[in-house]
Protein backbone atom coordinates (compact mmCIF):
# COMPACT_ATOMS: atom_id res chain seq x y z
CA UNK A 1 0.00 0.00 0.00
CA UNK A 2 1.28 3.65 -0.87
CA UNK A 3 0.09 5.88 1.81
CA UNK A 4 -0.23 9.76 -0.04
CA UNK A 5 0.52 12.24 2.35
CA UNK A 6 -0.45 15.96 0.93
CA UNK A 7 0.23 18.89 3.44
CA UNK A 8 -2.21 21.79 3.33
CA UNK A 9 -0.72 23.81 0.41
CA UNK A 10 1.83 21.36 -0.16
CA UNK A 11 2.47 18.65 -3.08
CA UNK A 12 1.54 15.13 -2.48
CA UNK A 13 3.96 12.80 -1.20
CA UNK A 14 3.83 8.83 -1.39
CA UNK A 15 5.31 6.37 1.21
CA UNK A 16 5.13 2.69 0.20
CA UNK A 17 4.83 0.68 3.51
CA UNK A 18 6.21 -2.02 1.92
CA UNK A 19 9.53 -0.27 1.70
CA UNK A 20 9.59 -0.55 5.83
CA UNK A 21 12.26 -2.32 7.72
CA UNK A 22 11.10 -5.29 10.13
CA UNK A 23 12.90 -2.71 12.98
CA UNK A 24 10.66 0.29 11.64
CA UNK A 25 7.44 -2.23 11.42
CA UNK A 26 8.02 -2.77 14.92
CA UNK A 27 8.55 1.19 15.92
CA UNK A 28 5.40 1.75 14.10
CA UNK A 29 3.89 -0.96 15.88
CA UNK A 30 4.87 -0.07 19.17
CA UNK A 31 3.49 3.56 18.62
CA UNK A 32 0.08 3.32 17.07
CA UNK A 33 -0.32 0.26 19.68
CA UNK A 34 -1.57 -2.03 16.66
CA UNK A 35 0.04 -5.07 15.38
CA UNK A 36 1.63 -5.29 11.99
CA UNK A 37 -1.26 -7.36 10.43
CA UNK A 38 -4.26 -4.59 12.23
CA UNK A 39 -1.64 -2.18 10.07
CA UNK A 40 -1.92 -3.21 6.91
CA UNK A 41 -5.78 -3.75 7.17
CA UNK A 42 -6.11 -0.20 8.52
CA UNK A 43 -4.73 0.60 5.32
CA UNK A 44 -6.74 -0.36 3.18
CA UNK A 45 -9.68 1.47 5.33
CA UNK A 46 -7.67 4.75 5.51
CA UNK A 47 -6.96 4.37 9.31
CA UNK A 48 -5.59 7.34 10.42
CA UNK A 49 -3.40 6.47 13.27
CA UNK A 50 -1.72 3.24 11.04
CA UNK A 51 -1.27 6.13 7.94
CA UNK A 52 -0.01 8.47 9.98
CA UNK A 53 2.82 5.82 11.46
CA UNK A 54 3.83 4.71 8.00
CA UNK A 55 4.50 8.20 6.98
CA UNK A 56 6.12 9.11 10.21
CA UNK A 57 8.50 6.28 10.53
CA UNK A 58 9.51 6.69 6.40
CA UNK A 59 9.90 10.86 7.44
CA UNK A 60 12.29 9.71 10.31
CA UNK A 61 14.89 8.12 7.43
CA UNK A 62 15.66 11.59 6.79
CA UNK A 63 14.80 13.74 9.40
CA UNK A 64 16.26 10.80 12.28
CA UNK A 65 14.76 13.65 15.39
CA UNK A 66 11.37 13.50 14.07
CA UNK A 67 8.83 12.98 17.08
CA UNK A 68 5.60 11.02 16.20
CA UNK A 69 4.01 13.80 18.59
CA UNK A 70 5.50 16.78 15.71
CA UNK A 71 4.24 14.75 13.04
CA UNK A 72 0.28 15.50 12.71
CA UNK A 73 -1.49 15.70 9.32
CA UNK A 74 -4.94 16.69 9.05
CA UNK A 75 -7.65 14.29 8.83
CA UNK A 76 -7.99 14.79 5.20
CA UNK A 77 -4.17 15.08 4.19
CA UNK A 78 -3.61 11.61 4.39
CA UNK A 79 -4.96 8.59 1.60
CA UNK A 80 -4.00 5.04 1.49
CA UNK A 81 -3.72 3.67 -2.29
CA UNK A 82 -2.69 0.08 -3.99
CA UNK A 83 0.66 -0.13 -5.54
CA UNK A 84 1.15 -1.61 -8.80
CA UNK A 85 1.71 -4.92 -7.84
CA UNK A 86 -1.73 -4.95 -5.58
CA UNK A 87 -3.54 -3.46 -8.60
CA UNK A 88 -2.36 -6.26 -10.78
CA UNK A 89 -3.35 -8.67 -8.57
CA UNK A 90 -6.55 -7.33 -7.94
CA UNK A 91 -7.55 -6.96 -11.92
CA UNK A 92 -5.98 -10.55 -11.91
CA UNK A 93 -8.42 -11.79 -9.54
CA UNK A 94 -11.43 -9.97 -11.23
CA UNK A 95 -10.66 -10.94 -14.82
CA UNK A 96 -9.84 -15.14 -13.52
CA UNK A 97 -13.66 -14.68 -12.04
CA UNK A 98 -14.41 -14.75 -16.12
CA UNK A 99 -13.28 -18.56 -16.29
CA UNK A 100 -15.85 -19.97 -13.91
CA UNK A 101 -18.68 -17.70 -14.81
CA UNK A 102 -19.75 -17.75 -18.12
CA UNK A 103 -22.49 -14.97 -17.51
CA UNK A 104 -19.51 -12.52 -16.45
CA UNK A 105 -17.73 -11.38 -19.48
CA UNK A 106 -14.37 -9.47 -19.58
CA UNK A 107 -15.85 -6.72 -20.81
CA UNK A 108 -18.63 -6.32 -17.78
CA UNK A 109 -15.24 -7.09 -15.45
CA UNK A 110 -13.42 -4.00 -16.91
CA UNK A 111 -16.48 -1.77 -16.84
CA UNK A 112 -16.89 -2.72 -13.12
CA UNK A 113 -12.97 -2.11 -12.86
CA UNK A 114 -12.53 1.03 -15.07
CA UNK A 115 -15.40 2.66 -12.58
CA UNK A 116 -13.03 2.23 -9.68
CA UNK A 117 -10.23 0.53 -9.19
CA UNK A 118 -8.45 4.15 -10.68
CA UNK A 119 -9.51 5.97 -8.10
CA UNK A 120 -7.93 3.89 -5.47
CA UNK A 121 -4.60 3.33 -7.16
CA UNK A 122 -1.45 4.97 -6.77
CA UNK A 123 -0.69 5.04 -10.30
CA UNK A 124 -4.41 5.52 -12.17
CA UNK A 125 -2.92 5.33 -15.72
CA UNK A 126 -1.08 1.94 -15.11
CA UNK A 127 -4.55 1.15 -13.53
CA UNK A 128 -6.10 1.76 -17.05
CA UNK A 129 -3.99 0.15 -19.20
CA UNK A 130 -3.89 -3.16 -17.23
CA UNK A 131 -7.59 -3.34 -17.24
CA UNK A 132 -7.46 -2.22 -20.99
CA UNK A 133 -5.52 -5.34 -21.69
CA UNK A 134 -6.82 -7.89 -20.06
CA UNK A 135 -10.27 -6.72 -21.64
CA UNK A 136 -8.74 -7.37 -25.15
CA UNK A 137 -6.99 -10.30 -23.92
CA UNK A 138 -8.51 -11.84 -20.94
CA UNK A 139 -6.10 -14.67 -20.94
CA UNK A 140 -2.90 -12.72 -20.08
CA UNK A 141 -2.21 -12.39 -17.04
CA UNK A 142 0.46 -9.62 -14.79
CA UNK A 143 2.72 -12.29 -14.86
CA UNK A 144 2.71 -13.06 -18.36
CA UNK A 145 2.88 -9.44 -19.16
CA UNK A 146 5.51 -7.96 -17.70
CA UNK A 147 6.91 -4.69 -18.01
CA UNK A 148 10.35 -5.38 -19.56
CA UNK A 149 10.33 -8.52 -22.08
CA UNK A 150 11.73 -12.18 -20.50
CA UNK A 151 14.91 -13.34 -21.70
CA UNK A 152 15.00 -15.78 -24.63
CA UNK A 153 15.46 -19.39 -23.12
CA UNK A 154 17.17 -22.23 -25.29
CA UNK A 155 15.07 -25.56 -25.01
CA UNK A 156 16.98 -28.25 -22.50
CA UNK A 157 19.27 -25.05 -20.89
CA UNK A 158 19.46 -24.27 -17.79
CA UNK A 159 18.33 -21.65 -15.90
CA UNK A 160 19.77 -21.25 -12.80
CA UNK A 161 22.35 -18.58 -12.03
CA UNK A 162 25.12 -18.29 -9.57
CA UNK A 163 24.56 -15.27 -7.11
CA UNK A 164 27.42 -13.67 -8.88
CA UNK A 165 27.26 -14.41 -12.11
CA UNK A 166 24.93 -13.38 -15.14
CA UNK A 167 25.55 -16.71 -16.91
CA UNK A 168 23.29 -19.98 -16.39
CA UNK A 169 25.40 -22.59 -14.37
CA UNK A 170 25.99 -26.15 -15.92
CA UNK A 171 24.64 -28.81 -13.74
CA UNK A 172 27.45 -30.85 -11.49
CA UNK A 173 24.63 -33.03 -9.67
CA UNK A 174 25.62 -36.57 -10.36
CA UNK A 175 22.24 -37.43 -9.74
CA UNK A 176 20.10 -39.11 -12.12
CA UNK A 177 18.97 -37.44 -15.28
CA UNK A 178 15.30 -35.21 -15.22
CA UNK A 179 12.50 -36.05 -16.38
CA UNK A 180 12.79 -33.41 -19.31
CA UNK A 181 16.78 -35.11 -20.24
CA UNK A 182 15.47 -38.64 -19.63
CA UNK A 183 14.96 -40.80 -22.46
CA UNK A 184 11.15 -42.01 -22.41
CA UNK A 185 10.62 -45.66 -21.29
CA UNK A 186 8.35 -47.84 -23.63
CA UNK A 187 5.12 -48.88 -21.07
CA UNK A 188 4.66 -52.30 -19.54
CA UNK A 189 1.04 -52.22 -19.64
Amino acid sequence: MIVVYTPAGGEPEQYDASSLRVSEAAIVQRTVDMKWQEIREGLERDDLDAMRGIVWVIKKRSQPSLRFGEFDPGVDEMVSRMDRREVEAYVDQAFSATLDDSELTPETVAGILLERLPDVAADPEHARALIDARATSPKATAAETPDEPLPEETPGEATSQSPTSNEPEASTSDCSPTSSTSPLQPSTS
